[in-house]
């Protein structure tokens, strides 16, 4: 059975075929995919594509993806999607991944629903650290981590190719027990 969360304004949910549309939106934005590692998409079959990819992650115990839905939403539409991926139960780490839809930027969303994936993460998941890899313009990124605790570890060189080019990124880890 998949988790369904909430925090004060969001649904966090499974996502669906019906959620398509609401991805394609998402990563055939430059503005969303320019920190990604992800080309922009071009067509809605790839969104597709990616609520299938997600569903077989958690199956398989690689990675949970849940749809951004506002409470409020009329119509259920999801203005993004937050998740584990390279999710490792056996060493009980994953890496939280995240994007939001630009007219739901500047509003505590992503800092709202990666508090509640991490809490998760670590009481339903006994996940021991959750990562974060990101890139090193992404200034917001870094904020929302920074912010709820996240600490940087360090710079991947040349970690992840967007449109061609080599980038660099900062690791970010934030432990269950951060005595350690």
């Amino acid at each position: 059975m998949f988790p369904t969360l909430e925090t004060e304004r969001l649904i966090l949910r499974e996502l669906t075929e019906e959620d398509a549309a609401d991805i394609f939106a998402c990563f055939s934005n430059a503005d969303v995919t320019r920190y990604y590692g992800q080309e922009t998409l071009e067509r809605l079959e790839q969104a597709a594509a990616f609520v299938e990819l997600f569903a077989r992650n958690y199956e398989e115990k690689r990675g949970i993806r849940w749809g951004i839905q506002l409470k409020d939403s009329p119509d259920n539409r999801i203005m993004g999607t937050i998740g584990f991926n390279a999710w490792m139960p056996k060493h009980r780490r994953a890496e939280i991944g995240y994007e939001l839809h630009p007219d739901h930027w500047h509003r505590g969303y992503a800092t709202e629903a990666v508090s509640r994936i991490v809490a998760y993460g670590f009481d339903q998941l006994e996940l021991a650290r959750i990562g974060a890899v990101v890139f090193r313009e992404n200034q917001a990124s870094q904020t929302v981590l920074t912010k709820l605790g996240f600490q940087q570890e360090g710079i991947l060189r040349d970690y992840i190719v967007q449109d061609g080019k080599s980038y660099d990124t900062h690791v970010y880890s934030i432990l269950r027990y951060s005595s350690k």
